[in-house]
């Protein structure tokens, strides 16, 4: 029987899908159990970056075994994160809903910069930098994250397309050699040169390693070189040699490299020997904190009402030029039309939309800062590209189509929506605390005013008090445009004065 205490996060790299769960007291993590299969998600896309029908059933029976040992977990206990792979392959949106409905809970695809803000998440946790800078580097399965930070908040975060497994099939199938060794050391230099200038000028105090790779480079560097517990690169040139000399890595039997990394360790050594000319870096420590560490206390902070996409938000606002009062305006209508309309839902379900409604109407007046014509378009294409820490590509995309919907022609929104009832709700919510507040001045709705939906006749009707709508003609001109638009999706829209 698992507790409120008890929290799992699910980490579905491009080389390993990893599970563990936790007990958390007061912020100090014991770790309860873990289970890890090396599923070389990467190895299955083809060269048009669609994943093969093998890695997509490698993935499936490894999240099934995950399911089955998070069944008695409830939603707000479990955190799924995807990575490379799940980005940037073609059909992902069919592999999805089976990844899903095998684990048992939602898969957040996360962008790079996210999963980088989540790894120095685990990594300052575990190892506090005392006022000093730190380099993390993590060479994942598909893609390699270097982030800067002193703080609990990271100043610098990239995500660049440089893997153990991608540049080992790339780089390393055939007997590798010197020259093979330097040509993926070139191409993943070429890479890092998109932030080396501006890294270097930031600078560091020391530099730290996390996840498999370093993990593998720092106990082979260990045990077999004895040349400390520090990832040098005098030590990999020694490895990149002894590996040239044997023809491949699986000959040269290193004692400290793990037997499921053989396959991986040139891809992920020849990417750290790049890291280390291009960013100058001349030793790094190697951490056990990762990805999953982050999830955890990204988590934890969601349950303390410390959730740092609220503080994303915030800072959108600012960085905008949002008017706070009236997002704010806005965001307090929407909540009363989303509970009106949203009443047979559950409770876990309406909390949840909820809390995108405000996000949304927070936001919604950003695209302005590009220009009014058509900001709503505007602010739809920020919160679909933007960088947002703390948020799920996902989620990106549900404030995208929540702003885009607030205004104009709702045919826009027919294909997108896709039938989503509880979006439609969000997006006239959303839509009529916009057109309500367009005087951008404060005021209250008149008593006994709701929102409802028929579902069999397909029908939002509005109660609104008549005397109300004389007093505010604008308001109730914009009502009826809004009749039109909503009959042009065959979803009518009818305000009944009382």
């Amino acid at each position: 029987m698992t507790t409120p205490q008890m929290l799992a996060s699910v980490d579905l790299g491009s080389n390993s899908f990893r599970l563990q769960i936790c007990e958390n007291h007061n912020g100090q993590l014991k770790v309860l159990d873990s289970i890890k299969e090396m599923v070389r998600f990467a190895g299955g896309l083809d060269e048009h970056k669609n994943l093969d029908q093998a890695s997509q059933e490698r993935a499936l029976n490894c999240l099934t075994k995950f399911g089955e040992r998070l069944r008695s977990f409830s939603p707000e206990q479990v955190r799924a994160v995807a990575t490379n792979t799940f980005r940037v392959a073609k059909n992902i949106g069919d592999f999805l809903p089976r990844a899903e409905a095998a684990l048992g809970f939602p898969i957040e695809i996360i962008a790079g910069r996210e999963e980088a803000r989540l790894i120095y998440t685990g990594v300052v946790h575990t190892l506090p930098p005392n006022g000093e800078r730190m380099l993390v580097v993590d060479i994942g399965g598909g893609s390699t994250e270097f982030v800067i930070g002193s703080s609990l908040e990271p100043t610098n975060t990239e995500s660049l397309p440089l893997g153990c497994v991608t540049y080992s099939l790339r780089f390393f199938q055939n007997k590798i050699t010197e020259k093979d060794f330097k040509t993926a050391i070139n191409a993943a230099r070429a890479e890092i040169q998109r932030i080396s200038k501006s890294y270097k000028r930031t600078g560091w105090d020391f530099s730290v390693g996390t996840s498999g790779s370093a993990k593998s480079i720092r106990d082979v560097i260990a045990n077999d070189l004895k040349m400390g517990d520090d990832i040098t690169y005098a030590g990999m040139q020694k490895l990149a040699e002894r590996i040239c000399q044997a023809g491949n890595v699986k000959k040269v039997r290193f004692e400290g490299l793990k037997p499921e990394r053989v396959e991986v360790f040139a891809g992920g050594l020849a990417v750290m020997m790049a890291a280390f000319e291009e960013l100058d870096i001349q030793k790094m420590m190697v951490t056990e904190a990762a990805l999953r560490d982050g999830v955890f206390y990204d988590l934890i902070g969601r349950q303390l009402n410390a959730d740092m996409r609220d503080q994303t938000i915030t800072q959108f606002q600012q960085r905008y030029h949002v008017s706070p009062s009236q997002a704010a305006r806005v965001a307090a209508t929407a909540k009363i039309f989303m509970e009106s309309l949203a009443q047979t839902a559950s409770v876990q379900e309406l909390a949840y939309w909820q809390q995108y409604v405000n996000w949304a109407a927070q936001v919604h007046e950003i695209g302005i800062e590009i220009a009014h014509t058509a900001y709503h378009k505007h602010s739809a294409y920020i919160l679909e590209n933007a960088d947002m820490p703390g948020f799920s590509r996902k989620e990106q995309h549900i404030l995208s189509m929540l702003t885009l919907g607030q205004r104009g022609d709702l045919r826009k929104m027919v294909d997108l929506v896709d039938g989503n009832r509880m979006m439609w709700f969000a997006i006239a919510a959303l839509r009529l605390a916009v057109l309500f507040h367009r005087s951008r001045l404060s005021f209250t709705l008149p008593p006994y005013t709701q929102l409802r939906f028929d579902p069999e006749k397909r029908h939002f009707t509005l109660r609104i008090n008549q005397n109300w709508l004389d007093e505010n003609l604008l308001i109730a001109d914009s009502l009826i445009y809004e009749t039109e638009q909503w009959r042009k999706i065959d979803l009518m829209f009818n305000v009944q004065a009382f």
